[in-house]
């Protein structure tokens, strides 16, 4: 079959890029020919463009820093064009989307209706697509938490082929609106996770992945890490008290630093998948856009342990990032992993 893969692929975000990636080439393996509908927005791009540029905001970024978040930009303008696209088209007309057999909605925050330049969006609940079946792959409202939707969506998502979700904040949203139970199932990165080789850096490091962290979180990370020996190494973001920024990284690189690290600190959705997936040492902590997707993410996969707050005794976090993930949370994985793979088949197959 044609298969076209709806998602935020040109996001200037590691986690968007893989999710929409992995679950892209997972489809393909199956013997489709699997494109990612190539979507376009002036609006968007401004806006998304924007942020990669001040992503501190509304601190702004110096000039040395434009520079490297510039690099970093250029590497994701690259990686996206090497991506199996479909045709362009503008994202408000998705009747002049090309055709396709199936239509396959997310993962990603598709259905966060909160979204700052892509929430309302019709296209990402199915309207206007041109493919006799359209389903979701776990798919999310991130961190929209309203108990229901208003008719039009409730609407929209019942006409959908197929729903599923890979959080119990959107398993919740999607049955009051419909009032079927949709599946979970896990995000592609999780699904399908990259092959990607471990970066050579020399010097051990842990991996520090996220922006605008708490003070409370960054002091106990620095403290682990200088009990461990290891230096701090802040990918994709700065943040000054780290021992080194990657501010310029791409899609490629973060992969290898995240195979390469001793240990993950984060406050991302996807620095959390990484980490969990490659089985190394994480600690998370909650941030406000995220916590919703955090939560939900550990608890799917028993990995509650791994978050970590300001209130706990602060040598909770050094114990976290000393210890490799468990074996309970990897055999969840692998069982979760065997259950999407199923769902997966059966959507293409038209028996979801």
């Amino acid at each position: 079959m044609r298969v076209g893969v709806l998602t935020f692929h040109r996001c200037i975000n590691y986690g968007s890029y893989w999710q929409a990636r992995c679950l892209v080439e997972a489809i393909a393996a199956r013997g489709h020919d699997a494109v990612l509908l190539d979507h376009r927005s002036r609006d968007v791009t401004s806006r998304e463009w924007r942020y990669a540029f001040q992503p501190l905001t509304p601190d702004r970024s110096s000039r040395a820093d434009v520079a490297q978040y510039g690099r970093k930009l250029r590497k994701f303008v690259q990686a996206f064009d090497a991506l199996p696209l479909s045709a362009p088209f503008d994202l408000d007309d998705p009747a002049a989307m090309p055709p396709v057999d199936l239509a396959v909605i997310g993962s990603d925050e598709v259905l966060n209706l909160s979204h700052p330049w892509y929430g309302g969006k019709p296209v990402f609940w199915g309207d206007g697509i041109p493919a006799p079946r359209v389903v979701t792959y776990a798919a999310s409202f991130g961190n929209y938490a309203a108990p229901d939707v208003e008719p039009q969506w409730s609407a929209r998502l019942r006409a959908l082929d197929a729903i599923s979700i890979r959080d119990d904040n959107s398993r919740g949203i999607v049955a009051q609106a419909t009032g079927r139970n949709p599946a979970m199932v896990l995000d592609p990165v999780l699904l399908n996770p990259p092959q990607v080789g471990a970066a050579d850096e020399g010097a051990p490091y842990l991996l520090v992945y996220g922006h605008h962290i708490p003070p409370w979180f960054a002091d106990r990370v620095k403290d682990a890490a200088r009990a461990q020996g290891l230096r701090t190494l802040s990918v994709g973001y700065r943040n000054d008290w780290a021992d080194e920024q990657r501010l310029d990284a791409g899609p490629q690189e973060f992969a290898a630093l995240v195979a390469g690290a001793q240990a993950v600190a984060t406050t991302y959705f996807h620095g959390c998948c990484f980490a969990l997936v490659s089985g190394k040492p994480l600690a998370c902590a909650p941030s406000n856009y995220r916590w919703t997707k955090v939560r939900d993410l550990t608890a799917l996969l028993g990995a509650e342990r791994h978050l970590t707050f300001e209130d706990r005794d602060p040598r909770e976090v050094a114990a976290l990032l000393a210890e490799p993930v468990s074996d309970a949370v990897g055999a969840r994985i692998a069982d979760l992993r065997a259950h999407s793979a199923a769902w997966l088949d059966a959507a293409l197959a038209g028996r979801a």
